[in-house]
């Protein structure tokens, strides 16, 4: 019996797999297929100082999977569907970050003859850029209704030109991609991972994670509010149950007449704001100059107040504004009201 002779570069390449898939780390496959080969070697650049990328037949692949001695039915599981598949490696990033990382590589791409639409493509109704002239017949020839507009070239209503699953025609792809629709992804798209030993598919790799970060900051609101309420004492909630306390106690011992360091300086203040009221109904003749200075100082600051006020209602320009205006006007019963 003759037996086939292996080229001694495919027993190479086979070991190089085998110590890539053996490594410590995370282990994935990824699809290639479709990227052509100028993005393809500009990806991997941006790509090469967290994870490497091996690429080699399938027949290779699955002999160094098993020359490794993993299970091949995580290789089957995970090259399922994979157009061109290779090894991706990394010890750096978990299969999470890997898929994340993977994912900024998706871009999209014209539309050739036969491939199929991987999504609903819809045409939007509108305007276009283009003037006037053989284009529309040529929309209208592979299904999108247009017309000329004022001008330009519109499309009459939305469309779905093709559904899901279903073959593009040349023409219907040469038209989208006049219109900037490449509704065919190319990247290097993660088909799954193994990480410690567990197969995670590539569905559930994709984390919403701005969504999460969202969720945790609302949970995170919510706990801490109930902890509040309820008076949960911790490390987190005593600071706002102390100030709160502090702030209905320093209101009881204000209204209770108490004096002390805190409540001082507010009867200071509450009486001197009287006091200046009081003063705004004597004589001018009646007051010195300090007083005289500091009700200038008040009336000033009042004016200030009354004219940003009359500015912003003015602006809203409403007729109850106008009778919330002159209410106020009405009862404004000088400087004395603004103190109380």
């Amino acid at each position: 019996m003759i037996q086939a002779k292996v080229a001694p570069w495919k027993r190479d390449r086979v070991g190089e797999l085998a110590a890539v898939i053996s490594a410590d780390g995370v282990l994935g496959v990824v699809d290639i297929g479709g990227v052509p080969a100028k993005n393809m070697l500009s990806m991997r650049g941006d790509l090469r100082s967290s994870m490497s990328i091996t690429m080699a037949k399938k027949t290779l692949i699955r002999l160094a999977w098993e020359q490794a001695g993993r299970d091949t039915s995580e290789l089957d599981a995970l090259m399922e569907g994979a157009i061109q598949p290779a090894i991706v490696h990394t010890d750096s990033m978990n299969a999470f970050q890997l898929y994340s990382e993977l994912a900024k590589t998706k871009q999209g791409r014209a539309a050739k003859e036969g491939e199929l639409s991987p999504i609903d493509i819809v045409v939007e109704k509108g305007p276009t850029a283009f003037g006037p002239g053989p284009i529309v017949g040529e929309f209208n020839a592979v299904g999108i209704p247009a017309k000329i507009d004022k001008g330009k070239v519109a499309i009459q209503k939305t469309t779905t030109v093709v559904n899901k699953g279903e073959a593009i025609s040349a023409d219907l792809g040469i038209m989208l991609a006049k219109l900037d629709i490449h509704p065919i992804e190319i990247g290097i798209i993660l088909t799954g991972a193994i990480e410690e030993g567990h197969l995670f598919e590539a569905e559930s790799l994709d984390l919403d994670t701005e969504g999460l970060h969202n969720d945790i900051i609302v949970g995170t609101s919510g706990a801490f509010n109930l902890a509040c309420n309820i008076r949960w004492f911790a490390s987190q909630t005593m600071p706002t149950l102390l100030a709160k306390a502090s702030g209905e106690a320093t209101s009881v011992a204000v209204e209770a007449g108490i004096a002390n360091a805190v409540t001082i300086p507010l009867f200071v203040s509450r009486a001197n704001a009287r006091a200046l009221a009081l003063a705004g109904q004597l004589d001018s003749s009646a007051l010195d100059d300090e007083l005289t200075a500091a009700l200038g100082a008040a009336v000033a600051t009042a004016s200030a107040v009354t004219a940003t006020s009359d500015a912003a209602e003015s602006a809203e320009e409403t007729p109850a504004d106008e009778e919330e205006e002159e209410e106020e006007e009405a009862e404004f019963g000088g400087l004395g009201d603004l103190f109380g």
